[in-house]
């Protein structure tokens, strides 16, 4: 299946102190790739990664995880049981770096496991994959307390140069409780060692009372994560509210401001709050109004898309398009929309061959693929 790609051209703004917004929308032009439906009849692929012989695993919604090899769906066994409640469900997926030799994988989940507490919450868990079966299965990560609501779990998983991995965890709907509170799960940014020990040099490890593994906090829900090419920094991107979708670069200690400081609103219209800025908290690299509903990150690179190159890829699925946007120093300077119309892009990933692969809702999984 061949689609027709088509982009549009936006005014940028800047807005606030740094943040930036848009304001206008313009003619659209064609660009020379098609997409082609690699992985059809899948419901909701929340997570995607691709194996060194470009297989590709495949996490669902529902709580199943699929490999998909050379035209085939393999279902893998031992999955862990999903408590599976709203936006929860069967989330990331990610592979250790030396996976190569040790096989080993990395998931989120919303889970119900290590309380006697109804309903559930994020956890991170890792395993080693074995024909398509899960064995030495550890939980190494449970965010606290269980709760029925069924609303921002995050979430997603990204290990960054010197192989830390990091996690986001939303803040399970309870925006004035869990963001601003350094004692609390929920709303945060998560650093851990590969065993899922904590390092000793995370922000929060001395204060008292605080959640060791917290690395930095005051996000709402955010559900795209990804590492910088070229330096490193590990990037994000989170739901606002009505309006105020942010891009956030990560660092230590650092306090991203929900729902002290927003450039929404409440889903009624009314104000959450009339600071979009305060001191010691950060503002982000950049800001969508209206809402896009981002979910999925990737940075483009290689030789496949010189065009593309270093381009910022993300997902949108309130508007149902994959959104590339040019970011120079930091700012962004360019965006057009990818594959209008293609469907609710739940994650973007650039491939170990090279090539963008793109997970759709109710449909399967796309590779973008240069004309011929």
């Amino acid at each position: 299946m061949k689609t027709k790609l088509s982009s549009w051209f936006f005014a940028l703004v800047l807005c606030g102190s740094c943040a930036q917004n848009d304001t206008s929308i313009q003619t659209p032009t064609d660009i020379n790739y098609n997409l082609e439906l690699i992985v059809p009849e899948l419901d909701i692929p929340w997570g995607l990664a691709m194996l060194p012989d470009y297989s590709l695993l495949i996490t669902e919604k529902s709580g199943s995880m699929i490999h998909f090899k050379e035209g085939i769906k393999y279902e893998i066994s031992n999955v862990p049981q999903t408590y599976l409640r709203g936006q929860g469900g069967l989330m990331d997926i990610a592979l250790h770096p030396d996976f190569a030799n040790n096989k080993r994988i990395y998931f989120t989940q919303s889970s119900s496991l290590g309380s006697d507490q109804e309903g559930g919450n994020t956890a991170l868990f890792s395993a080693i994959l074995s024909d398509d079966e899960l064995i030495d299965v550890k939980l190494l990560y449970k965010a606290k307390p269980n709760t029925r609501v069924g609303r921002h779990f995050g979430s997603r998983i990204v290990f960054d140069n010197e192989g830390y991995l990091y996690f986001s965890v939303g803040d399970r709907g309870r925006r004035d409780d869990n963001p601003q509170d350094l004692t609390r799960d929920g709303g945060k940014v998560y650093r851990l060692h590969d065993d899922g020990t904590i390092p000793s040099d995370n922000p929060f490890v001395e204060t008292d009372g605080g959640v060791k593994a917290v690395f930095s906090y005051g996000h709402r829900n955010p559900q795209g994560m990804v590492r910088h090419p070229e330096t490193g920094a590990i990037w994000t991107h989170e739901h606002g509210p009505l309006g105020g979708d942010e891009i956030n670069i990560i660092r230590a200690g650092a306090n991203y401001g929900w729902p002290k400081i927003t450039f929404g609103k409440n889903y009624s219209g009314t104000t959450i709050t009339k600071d979009t800025a305060l001191p010691g908290m950060e503002q982000p690299l950049y800001y969508w109004i209206p809402s896009i509903a981002p979910s999925g990150m990737a940075f483009v690179s290689g030789e496949v898309y010189p065009e593309w190159e270093g381009s910022l890829l993300v997902g949108s699925l309130k508007f149902e398009y994959l959104e590339r946007l040019v970011v120079e120093n930091d700012k962004v300077t360019y965006r057009e929309k990818v594959a209008e119309d293609i469907g609710r892009v739940r994650d973007v990933i650039m491939g170990v061959d090279g090539y963008i692969y793109l997970a759709v809702e109710n449909k399967g999984i796309y590779k973008i693929v240069p004309k011929t």
